[in-house]
């Protein structure tokens, strides 16, 4: 028997994907993975956060018909929510999805809001990965194998070694930006007169839920002001962390 008939699916064709398009970033590897087997199966999550309006102008201009999934936490700045309407309306995002935290999840776990005071993990789990869950599912069973995320290596952490393309669990991750310099970024926010996040100007570096974010020091890498003092960096949306609340009340 072949060693690669023990290779999951997923990473079999990510390896592909990569030998194929893995020299490409930015909207050369969209488009090209946009006519490639996984074309038309390829869907978005974005924040719509600091950084976020690059990668969406240029899934905007690859095709305006991509999904783009929004996952609202019940826990954003009002920012966050109006610039996703503006940056909606600016690029023509022609199919963005709305996803929110189970009502009665967040009655029984988190009545008063405050549960990210005692458990930050367990917030971020009800409010993020569960939902986030529960709508990939759906994608799934619709048949769509590809993930565009905006994660990139300068973020640090568990990202310094970040491919452009990867496998995770049943999707295919595409990380246009994985080797976009912060430098580049800026660059591309100028080029093409993107309008920043209203909190930016405000010294919010990396945007999340409005209780664990604050303003970024200069001097430190961006993503400090996410959950500032407790070691965490991830919420666990893109970490292969098993939930650990099996079923919603």
């Amino acid at each position: 028997m072949s060693s690669n008939s023990t290779i999951p699916a997923t990473e079999a064709l990510a390896a592909q994907l990569r030998g194929s398009y893995g020299h490409l970033e930015g909207s050369a590897l969209l488009k090209a993975l946009q006519t490639s087997e996984i074309g038309g199966k390829i869907m978005m999550t974005s924040s719509f956060g600091a950084e976020a309006v690059v990668l969406l102008d240029l899934v905007a201009k690859t095709d305006p018909t991509i999904p783009v999934i929004f996952l609202d936490t019940r826990r954003l700045f009002g920012e966050t929510l109006r610039y996703q309407r503006q940056i909606t309306d600016l690029l023509g995002l022609e199919d963005v999805r709305i996803i929110r935290p189970d009502s009665g999840l967040l009655e029984n776990l988190d009545p008063d809001d405050m549960l990210f005071t005692k458990d930050t993990d367990k917030c971020c789990e009800i409010r993020k990965v569960l939902p986030l869950n529960a709508g990939l599912d759906k994608l799934r069973s619709a048949g769509f194998t590809g993930w565009i995320t905006g994660r990139k290596r300068f973020q640090s952490g568990i990202r310094s070694d970040l491919d452009v393309i990867e496998a995770s669990d049943d999707f295919i991750k595409i990380n246009p930006l994985a080797h976009w310099s912060d430098a580049d970024i800026k660059e591309a926010f100028l080029e093409k007169n993107l309008p920043p996040h209203p909190l930016v100007a405000d010294g919010f570096k990396s945007i999340g839920c409005m209780p664990c974010t604050e303003r970024t020091p200069d001097g430190v890498n961006d993503r400090a002001g996410r959950w500032a003092g407790q070691g965490k960096t991830e919420c666990g949306i893109h970490v292969n962390i098993k939930p650990t609340i099996s079923s919603i009340n």
